[in-house]
């Protein structure tokens, strides 16, 4: 593959990447079996089960695992067309998905506080 399909399938890859890890590490929907996976990776016994619940509460932990099923589905490699492309692909993908994430999350955080703001405003307005 040219490096300029290398490179698009790299930004459009990460973005499903980004999108399920957030999605089952932030949103409501996930929200009660990522209570539990809290619980468990603070009280398991062993430091395996710990470890292994941990992955689902956060991003950046389980956008590793959700890269290695994408590699496999698609096949997708970097720049070297051997078992070093999935490699370098696959900490490609998690850190291109991590960007994404992490501007997702500064969106999310400038919305809420315009809400809010909106929200004390029209307080105001009602009270005054």
């Amino acid at each position: 593959m040219e490096l300029s399909s290398q490179i698009a399938w790299l930004f459009i890859l990460a973005i499903p990447i980004a999108c399920i890890a957030w999605t089952v590490t932030h949103e409501e929907i996930f929200k009660e079996p990522r209570e539990y996976c809290v619980k468990c990776s603070h009280k398991a016994k062993t430091m395996a089960s710990r470890k292994f619940f941990y992955l689902f509460t956060c991003e950046y932990c389980f956008s590793h695992y959700i890269t290695a099923i994408m590699l496999i589905i698609t096949g997708y490699k970097l720049l070297l067309d051997d078992w070093r492309g999935y490699l370098i692909g696959g900490f490609a993908l998690v850190f291109v998905a991590n960007v994404y994430m992490s501007l997702f999350g500064l969106i999310r955080v400038d919305l809420r506080k315009e809400r809010i703001e909106a929200e004390i405003e029209e307080a105001r307005k009602k009270g005054g």
